[in-house]
């Protein structure tokens, strides 16, 4: 099932007096280098991002802040997220206003204040407002932005270019998240946060130095809330799919280091497996993307949902060991961030390419409720299971 790609622009895309027709996405050349680099942030923003699997993994073994709980800090991961999608529409006005390139700026410098103030950090709620809606402020100005920019560079390659950018969050994912349990145990919890702060300022300033848009060559509108859009029914489902993915996807990334230790694993090997749940990731997302191109987008998505949710139902439950942990992190890497390569590529079949900011901008807000407390609620079922004796 394929929609038909619509590249003209709506009427109040254009302007007054001769309009000039968009220009065609050019599939290559410096789109590449945008891709490239829209990948390092996401490496250095969702990448650490996910670290926080390892973070919330040592919080709940050590019990680091007093008075604390096991509810509090799966918590604090997935409010960063809901921060992030929520923000949205403010993002996207501010964009329009400052460019892009200035809010982008604006996010790698506060997401990395929000480290350096977690690691400061000697109370619960110190970190709610650091880890938690801090950084997910920061991680906005970073994501929004640059996510839909792919997508103004190719047309035919669109799906392929936007897995190989979202494999960069995989590939940090991968990178953050050995290195934070590495540092933890030989460095120390705050200089772990201090180091992620340093090289993810350092490195997000210049990936977004190199990124480019072509939103006037386009014809692209940057609204922050088109409610026309909410009278579409195709437009709803993607809603209504994104809202429900992210209830098991957030799971995933951020319980699969304390599954490990509850299955009796240690530090290291727990710190290993949502490590190569990222590789797989980082591996599958390009793969995806180049799949989607050649067989269609929609259909690459439902197929590869599908796989994520049989394999977490028939391994995942059953994982008592080491290998079976690995295995499963890997494979179902391969499919689980289907929705994040597939998002922006679908829509623009959907509603078209000039809607795309004000389409995104809705669907981020609709995924930021579910994100923020689909963890909380697989911990809070958890805990009552394991309570009755489960």
């Amino acid at each position: 099932m394929k929609y038909k790609i619509r590249t003209t622009p709506s009427p109040e895309a254009e302007p007054s007096g001769n309009p000039s027709p968009p220009a065609v996405a050019p599939d290559g050349g410096y789109g590449w280098v945008v891709t490239t680099s829209v990948a390092i942030v996401n490496g250095h923003s969702w990448g650490i991002s996910a670290a926080y699997s390892v973070f919330l993994a040592h919080y709940l073994k050590e019990s680091t802040f007093a008075g604390a709980t096991a509810l509090m800090y799966a918590t604090i991961g997935s409010l960063s997220i809901g921060v992030t999608l929520l923000i949205s529409p403010l993002v996207t006005i501010i964009a329009r206003e400052l460019g892009t390139r200035p809010t982008m700026l604006i996010g790698a410098v506060l997401q990395s204040t929000s480290l350096v103030c977690a690691s400061l950090s000697t109370k619960i709620w110190h970190l709610f407002l650091s880890q938690g809606v801090l950084f997910g402020i920061g991680m906005g100005f970073l994501f929004l932005p640059s996510y839909g920019i792919i997508s103004q560079w190719f047309t035919k390659r669109r799906a392929l270019a936007n897995g190989i950018a979202i494999a960069g969050a995989g590939l940090g994912g991968l990178t953050y998240s050995l290195a934070v349990g590495a540092m933890i145990r030989n460095i120390s919890l705050g200089w772990a946060y201090r180091i992620l702060a340093i090289v993810s300022a350092v490195v997000n300033i210049v990936a977004t130095l190199l990124i480019k848009t072509r939103y006037e060559a386009t014809g692209a509108r940057r609204l922050a809330f088109d409610t026309t859009l909410l009278k579409r029914t195709e437009y709803l489902l993607i809603l209504g799919f994104g809202a429900f993915s992210m209830l098991g996807y957030f799971v995933l990334i951020f319980t699969l280091a304390n599954y490990a230790n509850v299955i009796g694993l240690d530090s290291s090997q727990a710190s290993m497996i949502p490590a190569l749940f990222m590789l797989g990731q980082a591996i599958g997302r390009p793969g995806i993307g180049w799949l989607s191109d050649r067989f269609g987008r929609l259909n690459i998505t439902l197929l590869m949902t599908f796989m994520t949710g049989v394999l977490s139902l028939a391994v995942w439950v059953n994982a008592t060991s080491f290998g079976v942990l690995i295995f499963f992190a890997l494979v179902v890497g391969l499919s689980a961030g289907v929705f994040w390569v597939n998002a922006a590529p679908v829509m623009v079949e959907v509603i078209g390419l000039e809607n795309l900011a004000s389409g995104l901008s809705i669907l981020w807000v609709a995924m930021a409720i579910p994100s923020t407390f689909s963890e909380p609620i697989a911990l809070e079922i958890y805990t009552s299971w394991s309570a009755e004796g489960g």
